[in-house]
């Protein structure tokens, strides 16, 4: 599998009496199918006629290999054990008792299927945000890296897209960008990141991370929103920099007005409170922020113009992504350093 296969094709449509077959002949459930949004693959949410459980089944994209899928799969099979309380859909084993499975709808093109449980509760977009519910969500990710820093996984050193510690990747992608001070923008903070950042990521703590922990991902509970009830997707995982799990989230925490650190700075100190940041990862967080940020409006920005019937979806974060990374570039990444030490509680070093 490679970035371009994965990041510009369109996964294929597929036959809902198919999807629904599969369903029966497999895990033995029948009922109301309904198709979920997905950046890569198909997602159906299955619920059985007259209420009980509802689960979420997932066909990979025909690009993505069955190791790549075992990754998540097995991710999520070790939180269960690590850490049972976490907040992350489990894995429905197949009637045969396998976590997931190859199958092929009908066009030659093999797809993994998994079924999870479906996870209850509000999106956190459409929740009020209090500073208690940013200071939860970023405890929760703290956790949530705590619990999978002792998994390992043969997939997580495979070049997978939206990996950080690649972001130069996208520098080609830049050309399409029409505006010039966007685009100098966007080559700004990618001459950081090379300089500055990639050099020295390699002597940072690494392990398996979710590396998509916006606010799409995570689920509220309705009746006390501050309170984070669920976790999702982990189609993105890599192994990488402890660190850039924590950046990745950062990254849709950043305010566009005069003070876009606000947000983030009780943010950072509250993952640091859970799992306690070496004074070299705060150093390089601001650079892997703004890198993050270059990747969204590159890749979506690239993407949508590929697939226009699936363009809302993939731009959703688009604009509010380059006033962010504006907002990031008036701050400056040595006083947004020093937010971060502070934050922390470190002191700067000579």
């Amino acid at each position: 599998m490679t970035d371009a296969q994965v990041l510009s094709e369109g996964s294929p449509e597929l036959d809902d009496a198919w999807v629904r077959a599969l369903a029966r002949e497999r895990w033995g459930i029948e009922g109301e199918l309904r198709a979920l949004t997905g950046e890569r693959d198909r997602n159906y949410l299955l619920a059985p006629p007259g209420g009980g459980a509802r689960f979420m089944l997932k066909i990979s994209h025909p690009a993505e290999s069955a190791l790549v899928a075992d990754f998540q799969t097995q991710a999520l099979l070790h939180l269960a054990a690590a850490d049972p309380q976490l907040p992350v859909q489990r894995i429905v084993p197949a009637s045969s008792g396998e976590p997931s499975f190859l199958c092929d709808p009908g066009d030659g093109l093999p797809r993994v299927a998994r079924l999870f449980s479906y996870l209850p509760g509000l999106p956190l977009p459409e929740a009020p945000r209090t500073p208690r519910q940013q200071k939860n969500l970023a405890r929760m990710l703290a956790r949530l890296d705590l619990a999978l820093r002792d998994f390992d996984h043969p997939a997580g050193e495979l070049a997978l897209p939206w990996d950080i510690q690649r972001a130069d990747s996208v520098r080609g992608l830049l050309a399409h960008i029409a505006d010039p001070e966007r685009r100098a923008l966007a080559e700004g903070a990618l001459d950081r990141f090379e300089r500055d950042a990639k050099p020295r990521l390699a002597v940072l703590p690494a392990q398996p991370i979710h590396n998509d922990f916006n606010i799409y991902n995570v689920l509220v509970d309705p009746a006390d929103t501050e309170r984070i009830a669920g976790i999702l997707d982990f189609g993105d995982m890599v192994r990488a920099p402890a660190i850039d799990d924590l950046a990745v989230a950062a990254a849709y925490q950043v305010g566009t007005g005069d003070d876009p650190l606000a947000d983030i700075a009780p943010f950072v100190a509250a993952y640091h409170g859970v799992r306690p940041l070496l004074a070299a990862e705060v150093e390089l967080l601001f650079t892997l922020i703004t890198a993050r940020l270059v990747m969204v409006v590159a890749i979506s920005g690239w993407r949508a113009a590929r697939h226009p019937e699936n363009a809302a979806y993939l731009l959703r974060n688009n604009p509010l992504s380059w006033a962010r990374l504006a907002a990031c570039e008036r701050v400056g990444a040595e006083a947004a350093t020093a937010v971060f030490r502070r934050a922390c509680g470190l002191h700067m070093e000579a």
